[in-house]
């Protein structure tokens, strides 16, 4: 029997990279996880080999030494402290260049929807992954690029956060009119999407439904009694920075807000099949049973 192919993929142990990881896995790939740290009680590790995610040339290249692909998902949501979006753009670019001179194969690059759109409304975010997907185009490596929209799961940041404040205080204000739309795709279809990903594609779900109907799907699935109302962008962001204060974390930034309301978490075509409304009623009992921080997850 021919030996597995090796994988190497960035967070494993983390969010989209976890369920990467369990895709390949389900279908008998051998899984490299790139972290930044390792993590002997998840129940993951005993299924993958881990190497360093250090963003050195040569640990880099001998993190990724036997891999045919590279999956990549490392990015920062917003900039903290000494980390910056240019440096992002820096890093990623060093692991993909790292890549090719180990012989990597091929790199499947998970990118965001609507990249020119959202650079285009000056957004530093989205202006990152259009740099990144130019980069790539203009490399001789092989390469995919997948584009998600909103990603949901067990655990998700926006989704499980909306549940818990919903479960939890008697308001929830929708910035704007809510009218804006979204294309939710669950983190199982966009890791399915991923591995079997060809040339430029997006991850959306087959709903695309205003940001109010979503809050209030979960809203009625959760048994809230939450009153949600309509605000100013600048007082949601507002008070999403009064509640990130509290819970140490960034609930939510400015930049996140605008591309939310200018309808770019939407994708070009359909290429998920899980329903938002379905999931999210399978999944009431867990949904905001806790908090979930970006800071503790990938931060600190």
């Amino acid at each position: 029997m021919a030996p597995t192919r090796l994988n190497a993929v960035t967070g494993v142990f983390s969010y989209t990279g976890r369920a990467i990881a369990e895709e390949l896995l389900a279908r008998g790939e051998r899984v490299r996880s790139l972290s930044r740290r390792d993590a002997p009680e998840d129940p993951l590790r005993p299924l993958v080999s881990v190497a360093p995610l250090r963003f050195e040339p040569d640990a880099l290249e001998d993190a990724l030494g036997g891999a045919s692909t590279l999956y990549n998902t490392y990015w920062i949501r917003f900039e903290r402290g000494g980390r910056t979006f240019d440096e992002a753009v820096a890093r990623t670019v060093m692991l993909f260049r790292a890549a090719e001179r180990a012989g990597v194969q091929r790199i499947v690059h998970v990118s965001v929807s609507q990249p020119a759109r959202g650079a285009d409304a000056g957004l530093p975010y989205f202006r990152g992954k259009v740099r990144l997907e130019e980069w790539l185009g203009g490399s001789s490596l092989a390469h995919a690029i997948v584009r998600p929209t909103l990603v949901f799961g067990p655990e998700d940041i926006l989704v499980n956060n909306i549940a818990w404040m919903l479960r939890r205080f008697p308001v929830f204000l929708v910035p704007g009119d809510g009218r804006y739309e979204v294309q939710p795709v669950s983190v199982r279809d966009t890791a399915r999407i991923c591995v079997d990903a060809e040339g430029t594609v997006d991850a959306a779900g087959p709903e695309r439904i205003a940001f109010d109907s979503l809050v209030r799907l979960v809203r009625d699935a959760t048994g809230s009694r939450a009153r949600v109302i309509h605000g100013p962008a600048s007082v949601g962001v507002a008070l999403t920075s009064i509640a990130g204060a509290c819970l140490h974390d960034r609930v939510l930034t400015r930049d996140e807000v605008t591309g939310l309301t200018r309808s770019l978490l939407v994708g070009d075509s359909v290429t998920g099949g899980d329903r938002f409304s379905d999931w999210v009623i399978d999944n009431a009992d867990m949904l905001g049973r806790r908090y979930v921080s970006e800071l503790a997850r990938n931060f600190r």
